[in-house]
């Protein structure tokens, strides 16, 4: 699979329907490059990070977690350099492992079948995140401001938004989804969040399951599920 470009500081490798992957987006600035997600597993990172070296783009030195969910998370333990979350995406991660630890992997595997697809021929393994956040970041990787900030979303509590002004791009994970399995969304929640991001200045809104929309086809689709 190869990377998709955004913008020009700005590209994605693109989500996978059959292994439930997200997309991995990718930040370049002049210092340092910063990824947003860690992806399902380490085979899921290092394919990303191999399309990366294809096109003789640095690894990233910084890796966001938009959430704990396993698909976003789980190959944090084989990204490169530090990976960063909001204290509640480490609380959620610190829980799952030790539920993992004391119950074995059969729970988990069986939450799903593309997670089952994912892990099979590896384990599951978690890590905690290296850097936590409370509300919002602001991280400058070289004439590229990134700003992480903590949102309201109908999917979990632990939604973490970044926003690319310069890009003018908006990564948001799986915050406007509903709660897994039944994917049903509370509708004070999905309005608290789209009142949340209308007011930002993005032209390119990225969810981590489907294909980059404009802020005006996102925010109409959002609108109208909530």
């Amino acid at each position: 699979m190869k990377l998709q470009r955004i913008s020009e500081r700005i590209r994605i490798y693109p989500h996978e329907k059959y292994r439930d992957r997200p997309a991995l987006g990718y930040i370049q600035g002049d210092a340092f490059s910063i990824a947003v997600d860690a992806g399902h597993s380490a085979n899921h990172i290092h394919e990303f990070y191999a399309a990366l070296e294809k096109e003789h783009l640095p690894l990233p030195s910084v890796t966001i977690l938009t959430h704990w969910h396993w698909d976003h998370s789980f190959a944090a333990h084989a990204a490169n350099g530090l990976v960063i979350a909001n204290s509640a995406t480490g609380k959620h991660l610190a829980s799952f492992r030790e539920k993992i630890k004391t119950e074995g992997t059969a729970y988990f595997l069986s939450l799903d079948k593309t997670i089952q697809r994912e892990y099979e021929d590896t384990e599951p393994v978690i890590t905690l995140p290296d850097l936590l956040f409370e509300n919002q970041l602001y991280i400058d990787a070289g004439n590229c401001p990134v700003h992480l900030f903590r949102t309201v979303s109908p999917h979990t509590d632990d939604a973490t938004l970044v926003h690319v002004p310069n890009e003018r791009v908006l990564f948001i994970g799986d915050a406007s989804s509903g709660v897994f399995p039944s994917w049903e969304k509370d509708a004070a929640l999905c309005r608290k969040f789209a009142e949340t991001i209308e007011p930002l200045d993005f032209v390119i809104s990225i969810r981590s399951h489907s294909a980059p929309e404009t802020k005006e086809e996102f925010m109409q689709d959002l609108w109208e599920d909530c």
